[in-house]
């Protein structure tokens, strides 16, 4: 069988001339056949004769090109002026279709095995009008007189009152192809992975942090590359050939996770995961927190955060309070505005909480962003804006959200 037809035709972006850098693109529209098969067998064809003009034989549907199609096959022939002196056969558009574009090949196979089949093709030859159109379903393309009767039935191509067909469909598709280089793949960057087994191997290290008697060697050249209060601590000190320095103000797996990430700039997701609110009472006695102040102490901005994302997952009712503290003490902006967002739109559930009596008590300048943020939300939404004054009102007041009179703490 010849090859399909494939047609192609190219374009390029325009540029402005002015520089031999200027970007250039291209594409490449691609229009050919989406090409398939089908073989039907009619077996018994002298008892199918006399059926009557117009009365077809169909054989199961098939799919091509993303439709559906069948071979109808008239043993008195399809126009009754012929008066069934030719058998007809037709390609069916069977599924549900529209200006269905399409290259059509009938072959009535020779059963002698001499290979002498007849063939009616659009692919071996230049079509004038380009492809056949169906225009919906039912549609269909064949031939009226594909043989004369009388002939058929002494002929190569009837074996013991069979005749086979076989049906090629070629399916018209255009695509827009962007043309591009082959590309290569870089892999991932693994330098976290290589810093990771220095810190692991302890190879070359040349400082020595001493945390609550637990002992961590590590490099100063990595360390202050990525911490600037490491580098004031190492390498701007005169005494900056120090061997070993104690740090008496955080837990060992606290520095153990912050050395984790200055190596490899990942968190270590285990130890955070089994330090979760949902394992431990209080949020600032998490991981996760403990983590926060140690970047905010260090000035490690991306680890900062990477803590504040994590609790921004562990906001609640009962949490948001705690949260919102430790994000105004360790300079955790984004989840500091997080928080006051929430609390300010659950402000009646919130001040229920054991976290807002803390707030109270201890962030009065917390109390009065909150008031700015609810009065934020009360111009976003003017529906819930006057019960959000209420219960504010009666907590400057010194009320509880019922309305009463309570006693400050002093």
């Amino acid at each position: 069988m010849a090859e399909p037809p494939r047609i192609i035709t190219a374009g390029a972006g325009e540029t402005n001339g002015c520089s031999p850098l200027a970007l250039q693109t291209s594409s490449r529209s691609v229009t050919e056949t989406v090409n398939g098969s089908h073989r039907f067998v009619i077996q018994g064809y002298s008892l199918a004769k006399g059926m009557g003009v117009g009365k077809h034989i169909a054989s199961d549907n098939f799919s091509v090109g993303g439709h559906q199609w069948a071979i109808y096959f008239y043993p008195d022939g399809k126009n009754p002026e012929d008066n069934s002196a030719y058998v007809s056969v037709f390609i069916a558009l069977a599924s549900e279709g529209t200006d269905v574009r399409a290259l059509f090949e009938l072959t009535l196979l020779d059963q002698s095995g001499k290979g002498k089949h007849k063939v009616h093709s659009h692919f071996d030859r230049s079509l004038e009008s380009g492809p056949y159109t169906l225009k919906y379903r039912g549609s269909m393309w064949g031939y009226k007189r594909f043989f004369r009767r009388t002939s058929l039935e002494t002929s190569d191509y009837l074996k013991d009152d069979c005749l086979k067909i076989n049906c090629t469909v070629g399916v018209v598709r255009s695509t827009i192809d962007c043309l591009s280089l082959p590309s290569i793949q870089v892999p991932d960057s693994d330098i976290g992975a290589h810093f990771g087994m220095l810190l692991n191997n302890m190879e070359g290290s040349d400082i020595i942090y001493n945390v609550a008697g637990e002992k961590f060697y590590a490099h100063k050249l990595v360390l202050a590359a990525r911490s600037p209060v490491f580098h004031s601590q190492l390498l701007d000190v005169a005494d900056s050939d120090k061997q070993e320095i104690v740090i008496t103000d955080m837990e060992p797996k606290v520095f153990k996770a912050m050395l984790h990430f200055v190596y490899r700039d990942a968190l270590m997701e285990d130890d955070l995961e089994a330090s979760s609110p949902s394992s431990i009472p209080s949020v600032s006695d998490t991981l996760t927190a403990k983590l926060l102040a140690a970047a905010d102490c260090y000035d490690l901005g991306r680890l900062r955060r990477m803590c504040e994302a994590r609790l921004c997952k562990d906001i609640s009712v009962n949490t948001v309070a705690n949260i919102l503290a430790l994000a105004d003490s360790y300079h955790a902006t984004e989840l500091k505005a997080v928080c006051l967002r929430y609390a300010a739109e659950n402000l009646s559930a919130v001040m229920q909480s054991d976290g807002f009596e803390y707030l109270k008590e201890n962030c009065p300048s917390l109390q009065s962003e909150l008031l700015k943020t609810v009065a934020g939300c009360e111009d976003d939404c003017s529906s819930g804006g006057a019960k959000s004054r209420s219960v504010w009102a009666q907590l400057s007041d010194g009320g509880d959200t019922n309305g009463r009179r309570v006693r400050q703490r002093t």
